[in-house]
């Protein structure tokens, strides 16, 4: 039983399905056509499902899938009938396969029923003219003077865009987002309700407390970046606030004033990123991830889940813990500790 909120799927073959994943398949299936992607358990000789590893295998031999991705060892072990899908990556390989036939589903779609270059009545656009063809506005979006909006872009209800932005083209903007002192690039998807360009963190400390500090550049967002819902990015103070390209930022992460974010750059949920932070291309957070401000992160690193980073750290490094440390160093630490543990429970008894 499908959701029903999405249409049907696109069947396609197994020669296209292969080609488009990188995976291998027996020539003789090559034109046999599927209809859709299920789990093993619900899958039947119409579907794809994968198998993940060797925990899987008894569901893999129970399944009456058609088509299974899996990795060349367990070729022999799938259903009867089964056509194997060889990829050293199988889970990878079968979310590629799923924009095959939901490719309506790889971006968000109008919350109404509108075509291209539709306004809906209740929205607000100062400067229509600065709309591109086939733009979309929904029902009580504001766009403020003097904003530009590529074609084919869709602002969703209630996002509020302020003066002198610019919307790149075919960019989704979420339901309830704010956008603000930013420049937005092409084929970008903001989920709901984000807040970006602002005002930043920046106090300065006096001997009457606090005073703050104005915060005048802006927001960057490269081309094909994707934020989740509730992201809030801030927009700089000595230096633009800039989210490279192709980078994706899951729900709920908070990015400081003036971080500067390489290309293809993926970032967990619930992650804080303080300001000023410097990230090279190609970067990793985990979940809860927290950095400190004025640091830099280089080319290819990663950081595991729910560790707080203090220190700059080195291209291609992996670090973890609290405070964050060479991942190798925080493993044989956290084993030093235990066997610690265990020689003095011994001693005891």
């Amino acid at each position: 039983m499908t959701s029903g909120f999405f249409p049907p799927a696109e069947p396609q073959t197994l020669g296209t399905i292969a080609d488009a994943v990188g995976a291998k398949v027996d020539p003789a299936a090559r034109d046999r056509i599927m209809s859709d992607l299920k789990g093993l358990d619900e899958a039947g000789p119409e579907h794809i499902s994968f198998l993940r590893d060797g925990k899987m295998r008894k569901a893999a031999r129970e399944s009456k899938a058609g088509a299974v991705f899996c990795d060349a060892r367990f070729a022999g072990e799938l259903g009867e009938n089964a056509v194997a899908l060889i990829t050293p990556y199988p889970a990878n390989a079968f979310g590629l396969a799923a924009g095959l036939f939901h490719s309506s589903a790889m971006r968000p779609r109008p919350l109404t029923a509108r075509s291209g270059g539709e306004v809906a009545p209740t929205a607000i656009i100062e400067d229509p003219d600065l709309l591109e063809a086939n733009v979309i506005v929904e029902p009580f979006a504001v766009v403020s003077r003097g904003v530009e909006i590529g074609r084919g872009s869709v602002i969703g209800a209630n996002v509020v865009i302020g003066p002198g932005c610019t919307i790149g083209r075919n960019t989704s903007i979420g339901a309830n987002s704010t956008i603000q002192c930013a420049h937005i690039g092409d084929r970008v998807i903001i989920h709901p309700g984000c807040r970006i360009g602002q005002d930043g963190f920046g106090l300065a400390r006096t001997p009457n407390g606090y005073v703050k500090i104005p915060q005048v550049r802006a927001v960057v967002i490269q081309d094909d970046v994707e934020l989740g819902a509730n992201v809030t990015i801030d927009r700089g103070s000595h230096r633009d606030t800039v989210i490279g390209k192709g980078s994706k930022v899951d729900n709920q992460v908070q990015i400081g004033h003036n971080v500067v974010m390489g290309v293809h750059c993926v970032i967990a949920g619930c992650t804080g990123v303080s300001g000023s932070v410097t990230m090279g291309d190609h970067v990793t957070l985990g979940g809860h991830v927290g950095l400190r401000d004025g640091i830099s992160l280089g080319d290819g690193c990663s950081v595991a889940g729910k560790s707080a980073v203090g220190e700059d750290i080195p291209a291609g490094a992996q670090y973890a813990g609290a405070p964050a440390s060479d991942a190798r160093r925080f493993v044989a630490e956290r084993m030093a500790i235990a066997r610690l543990i265990r020689g003095g429970s011994a001693s005891k008894s």
